[in-house]
């Protein structure tokens, strides 16, 4: 293991971020993320918000991994420039969550971690009540077949 991250979202505090008027909050979801947030709220008979919220919690999760597995290294991004929308959490056919990042993202992981290979991301996302949450591991597979 290289590196985890975790973190928790306010589900409510996070709905009305994306609800004002004029606010950027949903620009930094991929259009695959919006459509698969609007899915699952559809399927489970709950808003749209609370599966955006889990996302978020994941990406941010991510940005965790990845800057844990650095060390002492310089990160290659902050909060402010991170590439948001280039780091998608999405569901696989079994709505399970994976990461997926965008070819530039995958280079910068690649240049910042030089000498890893085989980098694979796991994810757990979850929500109940007010909280959404996510776990990532960023683990390097050496000699794993």
């Amino acid at each position: 293991m290289l590196g985890v991250g975790h973190d928790v979202v306010d589900v409510s505090a996070f709905a009305e971020q994306l609800s004002e008027p004029g606010a950027h909050g949903r620009l930094l979801f991929s259009t695959r993320e919006s459509r698969q947030a609007a899915s699952r709220a559809k399927a489970k008979h709950d808003g749209e918000a609370v599966h955006l919220a889990a996302r978020w919690a994941g990406k941010e999760a991510v940005l965790k991994a990845w800057c844990e597995a650095l060390g002492d290294h310089p990160n290659p991004y902050t909060l402010d420039d991170f590439p948001w929308t280039q780091v998608e959490i999405l569901d696989d056919s079994r709505s399970r969550p994976h990461v997926v990042l965008s070819a530039a993202c995958e280079a910068m992981l690649r240049k910042s971690l030089a000498g890893q290979d085989l980098l694979r991301w796991h994810i757990s996302l979850s929500h109940d009540g007010p909280v959404a949450s996510a776990v990532v591991l960023l683990v390097c597979d050496v000699g794993m077949d």
